[in-house]
């Protein structure tokens, strides 16, 4: 790879896989972090480039983004682990703190809806269900924003696994609650990649016809 390429982590599944097709679409150079063999052939045959690792462990990571110049790093990792340590404030930072050694342009982290100032949205019994999570996505937020990275934080509300809708929106409105299917998150992800006007934002994503409560709300176009 010469040009500038996009270091993605989480691509083996849900909205980083989708994220890796977006990206592939667009016709970027894309290099994969995994941590398992298992989804190596299938991003391969996309031509995605793979580094193994595990971005629990920082000099593993700032391994694999050795070597070539990169544009952006895009961060979909999170959720419940199979086992140990759970990555959403970890394995976030090691990337973050990589990708500053690395000379990275800009980092786009998905995050929460639930996560900082967008507690508001979600109602008692979620916040309950989420809340270790929730934590360690705000830990990840809060240690982007301090890296100097720009930096762009998206967070989704309630996942989907069904095709794309074409309708998901992002927002600066903390408040705003509601269900998007991971294919529109990534086409999200993949449009503030290429756009300036997301640089240096928090910003919510939602399908607006999955909103939990109709209510205007202002809606940033990337």
């Amino acid at each position: 790879m010469t040009a500038p390429y996009v270091f993605l982590a989480g691509a083996s599944r849900g909205v980083g896989l989708e994220t890796a097709r977006g990206l592939v679409k667009r016709s970027l150079p894309v290099k994969a972090l995994l941590r398992s063999e298992a989804a190596r052939a299938e991003l391969e045959a996309m031509g995605i480039a793979i580094a193994l690792g595990d971005a629990l462990n920082l000099g593993e990571v700032e391994q694999a983004m050795q070597g070539e110049s990169i544009g952006a790093v895009i961060s979909t990792i999170g959720g419940l682990p199979k086992d140990g340590e759970r990555a959403d404030y970890l394995g976030n930072k090691n990337l973050i703190d990589a990708a500053v050694k690395a000379g990275a342009q800009k980092f786009i982290l998905v995050s929460s809806i639930g996560s900082g100032d967008s507690v508001v949205a979600l109602p008692p019994q979620a916040l309950q269900a989420l809340g270790e999570v929730l934590v360690e996505k705000e830990k990840a937020e809060q240690h982007l924003i301090a890296s100097g990275l720009t930096y762009t934080i998206i967070r989704p509300g309630g996942l989907k696994s069904e095709p794309a809708t074409g309708n998901a929106v992002l927002t600066p409105d903390p408040t705003i609650a509601g269900s998007i299917h991971r294919a529109d998150v990534a086409e999200l992800v993949c449009r503030c990649l290429q756009s300036d006007l997301a640089n240096n934002r928090v910003l919510s994503a939602v399908d607006q016809q999955m909103l939990y409560g109709q209510k205007e709300f202002e809606k940033l176009e990337v």
